[in-house]
């Protein structure tokens, strides 16, 4: 009994880790949208965000607490599964952190981010110089 019950937790560990690693991708293409929430009362029916059919009616707390962004990255919820949700951003050149909330979709395969969060990001300029920032992201609790 004692062998089975041990190998269940490693089952479980295993499955834990799994998804973990399953939730965070690395060397992501992040390019910038003019949400621009602060001018817009943080309305996401005023942005026409994919994500306004759920999250529309939360407190302007919660959806002003972080920056935005369209999500449409290699690994992660999809669709509405990553409507709320929030990310750890990090500038892969300079190692810059920002979290952010997923409230639209995109389809670059990375991040489409608020243009005020890309350059918080963006401190060394080559993004805008670029056109995109090359960020790692992990999934992390809001």
């Amino acid at each position: 009994m004692e062998n089975k019950s041990v190998m269940v937790m490693v089952v479980v560990c295993l499955a834990l880790a799994v998804g973990s690693a399953a939730q965070s991708a690395n060397d992501v293409k992040a390019t910038f949208n003019m949400y621009n929430p602060q001018n817009i009362g943080w309305d996401y029916n005023k942005a026409s965000v994919y994500c306004a059919t759920w999250d529309a009616s939360k407190p302007l707390s919660w959806r002003q607490k972080y920056g935005w962004t369209a999500f449409c990255g290699p690994a992660g919820p999809r669709g509405q599964a990553s409507c709320g949700k929030c990310l750890r951003v990090t500038n892969r050149a300079t190692g810059a952190r920002v979290t952010v909330r997923i409230v639209d979709q995109c389809s670059n395969g990375g991040l489409d981010l608020d243009v005020n969060v890309f350059k918080q990001l963006d401190t060394n300029g080559q993004g805008t110089a670029q056109g995109h920032l090359q960020v790692n992201y992990q999934f992390v609790n809001c």
